[in-house]
C-alpha cells in the first residue's frame, strides 16, 4: 500500500542534529554523536520531531563528545602549522635571516642584557641583537632567569623612547614564540601593556602586540585567565573596529582570537564573552562575498566563527546577526566558478563549510529559505565536491556533509538539486569510498524522502542500477543505506519496482537474506516479500 511510506521513520531528518562539526579528517566522526543508528528502526513508526529534546545524561554525553573532537580539530590545526605561533619579521629580514646563529660575535644573551641595562646612544642596536638572540630556545630561558630581566624590557616598552620602544616589543615577541611552558607566565608583567597599545595609532605597532599576545593565549591558564581580565576581548573588538579597513591588523585579531578560541575553557570563559561583543558582526563584516576582499584576513575570522558555532549550543546569537546567510553567499562566491584552485583558498573554503554545516543544524526549519537565500548553494557545494575529489577528500566529505544538513529539512534545496541537474554527478560518485559515498547516499535519501515524484525521477536518472552495485558493497553502512533508500523507491511507484526486478535487484536481495544477519536480513526480507515477490 502506498501508505505504507508514512512508516517510514525520519532518520534523513533526524541526522541532521548528529553531524555537529564534523571532523576533516576520519570518518568515524561523521557518525552522529550519542544517538542510535538512524536506520535502525527502519519499518517501525518512529516520529522525529524537530529539534526534539534529549535527557540530561545523552545531552552530556553529546558535549563531553563534541569537546573531543573540537580538541582533535584544534590538534590537527596546530599540526598542520595554521594556528601555530606566528613570527611576524621586520622590513629589513626575510625567513632566511630567522634560522642564523645569532650569537655569532661570541655575545651572550647575558653580555647583551648588561649592555641594554646601562644607557647609551647604542641601546637601539643592543636590543636588536637582543631580540634575534631570543630566538633560540636556550637563550629564552636564560633570559627569564635573568633578575630584572622582565622589569628591563617593560621600561622600555613604556617608555618615551618610540625606536627602544619597538625593540623591547620584538624581544617579547620573541619570548612569546618559546617552545618553554615558563616562558609565557613570565611576560604577564607587559600584558596590559600590549592591550594598551592595541588603540595605537601605529599599525605595524600594533600588528606585532597582537601576533605577541596571539603566542602567548596557547599553553599556560595563567596567561589566559589574566588575558580575560585584562579585557582582552573587549581591546580585540574595539582594535577591530579601529582598524576595520587594515588587512593585516583584522588578520593579526583574527589570529589572536582564534587563540583564545581554542583553550581548553572557551567555551565557558571565551565564547560567552566574544557573542556578548561587536566581534561577530565585525567577523561577518570581512567575510563580504567582495571579489576584491583580502584571503588572509577572511580565512582566520572564518576559522573564529567555526570556533564559535562548534561551541555554541544553539547558534541563535550567529543566527540573529545573518551568519548563516553571509557564510553561504561567500561559499557560493567561491564555489560558483567550478575549479578554483586558488593557493590557500581552501584554508577559508574549509572553516566556512563547517560552519554553514553547523548554523544548518540549529537553524529552524521555518527560516531555512530565508537563512540560505541562494538555492545556487547546492551548486557550489556540488562544484567544491568535484574540486576537491581527488586532492583533498576530507573538503569533498565535508562539503557532502553540508550538503546533508542543507536538504534534511529543505524541499527546496532537495528540488534544486534535481532542477539544477546535480543528482546523476552525486550518482556517479556513489562507488567512491573515503566516507564521501555514505554522505552522498544519505544526500539522495533526504531528496528520495521529500516526495514520491522525487523518488521517479531518481529512479529515472539511474539511481536503481547505481544502487544494484552498492548493495553488492562489502561495507555494511553503505549496504544498509542502501535498502533504505531502495525501499522508499520501491514503495514511490509500481514501474520502479517493476524496472528493479527487471535489473536483477530479486537474486540481489536474496543474497543479502541469506548471507546477512540481523537488520539487513529483515529489511531484504520485508522488501521481497511485501514489494517485489508480490508483483
Amino acid at each position: 500500500m502506498r501508505t505504507q511510506k508514512k512508516t517510514f521513520p525520519t532518520w534523513c531528518r533526524s541526522c541532521r542534529r548528529g553531524y555537529r562539526h564534523a571532523a576533516a579528517d576520519t570518518s568515524e566522526r561523521w557518525r552522529p554523536n550519542g544517538t542510535t543508528d538512524p536506520t535502525r528502526n527502519m519499518w517501525r513508526l518512529n516520529k522525529v520531531r524537530h529539534k526534539s529534546g534529549r535527557q540530561g545524561d545523552s545531552l552530556e554525553e553529546l558535549r563531553l563528545k563534541r569537546r573531543e573532537h573540537e580538541r582533535a580539530l584544534r590538534q590537527a590545526r596546530r599540526d598542520r602549522q595554521l594556528v601555530s605561533r606566528r613570527l611576524l619579521l621586520t622590513e629589513d629580514e626575510d625567513q632566511a635571516e630567522v634560522t642564523m646563529d645569532t650569537a655569532s660575535e661570541g655575545q651572550g644573551v647575558v653580555d647583551v642584557f648588561h649592555k641594554i641595562h646601562h644607557s647609551g646612544p647604542d641601546r637601539e642596536a643592543h636590543m636588536k641583537v637582543l631580540s634575534k638572540a631570543l630566538r633560540d630556545p636556550s637563550a629564552q630561558l636564560t633570559f627569564i632567569k635573568l633578575e630584572n630581566s622582565m622589569h628591563l624590557l617593560v621600561g622600555l616598552l613604556t617608555g618615551s623612547d618610540a625606536r627602544c620602544r619597538l625593540q623591547a616589543a620584538r624581544c617579547l615577541h620573541e619570548l612569546s614564540r618559546s617552545p618553554h611552558r615558563d616562558v609565557a607566565p613570565a611576560c604577564l608583567p607587559a600584558t596590559s601593556y600590549l592591550l594598551t597599545y592595541l588603540s595605537g595609532q601605529s599599525t605595524r605597532f600594533t600588528e606585532l602586540c597582537l601576533y605577541t599576545l596571539g603566542n602567548l593565549c596557547p599553553d599556560s591558564e595563567v596567561v589566559q585567565q589574566k588575558l580575560l581580565a585584562q579585557g582582552i576581548i573587549p581591546a580585540l573588538a574595539s582594535c577591530m573596529e579601529i582598524q576595520r579597513h587594515n588587512p593585516a591588523v583584522v588578520e593579526a585579531v583574527g589570529f589572536t582570537l582564534s587563540q583564545l578560541l581554542q583553550t581548553n575553557d572557551a567555551a565557558v570563559k571565551v565564547i560567552p564573552t566574544v557573542l556578548a561583543s561587536s566581534l561577530p558582526a565585525q567577523l561577518l563584516s570581512v567575510l563580504a562575498p567582495d571579489p576584491n576582499f583580502a584571503l588572509a584576513p577572511a580565512i582566520e575570522s572564518a576559522w573564529c566563527l567555526h570556533y564559535l558555532t562548534s561551541s555554541s549550543r544553539d547558534n541563535k546569537e550567529l543566527l540573529s546577526r545573518g551568519a548563516l546567510l553571509r557564510c553561504s553567499s561567500l561559499l557560493v562566491s567561491l564555489g560558483g566558478a567550478e575549479g578554483n584552485k586558488e593557493e590557500g583558498l581552501e584554508l577559508l573554503v574549509c572553516p566556512l563549510l563547517r560552519c554553514v554545516g553547523n548554523l544548518l543544524c540549529c537553524c529552524p526549519v521555518e527560516e531555512l529559505n530565508t537563512a540560505v537565500a541562494d538555492p545556487q548553494l547546492v551548486i557550489c557545494l556540488c562544484a567544491l565536491l568535484q574540486t576537491y575529489l581527488q586532492t583533498q577528500p576530507a573538503l569533498a566529505r565535508e562539503s557532502a556533509w553540508v550538503l546533508n544538513n542543507l536538504t534534511a529539512h529543505s524541499n527546496t534545496f532537495c528540488s534544486a538539486l534535481l532542477t539544477f541537474n546535480l543528482v546523476s554527478g552525486m550518482i556517479h560518485l556513489l562507488p567512491f569510498s573515503q566516507g564521501i559515498n555514505t554522505l552522498i547516499l544519505r544526500v539522495l535519501a533526504n531528496i528520495a524522502h521529500k516526495k514520491k515524484d522525487f523518488c521517479v525521477q531518481l529512479a529515472q536518472l539511474g539511481l536503481l542500477s547505481a544502487l544494484c552495485a552498492t548493495l553488492k558493497m562489502a561495507d555494511q553502512e553503505m549496504v544498509t543505506l542502501s535498502l533504505d533508500v531502495l525501499f522508499m523507491l520501491v514503495v514511490s511507484a509500481p514501474q520502479v519496482a517493476e524496472e528493479f526486478v527487471q535489473q536483477g535487484g530479486v537474486s540481489l536481495l536474496e543474497a543479502i537474506q541469506y548471507n546477512s544477519k540481523g537488520e539487513m536480513r529483515g529489511r531484504a526480507t520485508y522488501l521481497l516479500e511485501h514489494h517485489l515477490l508480490s508483483q
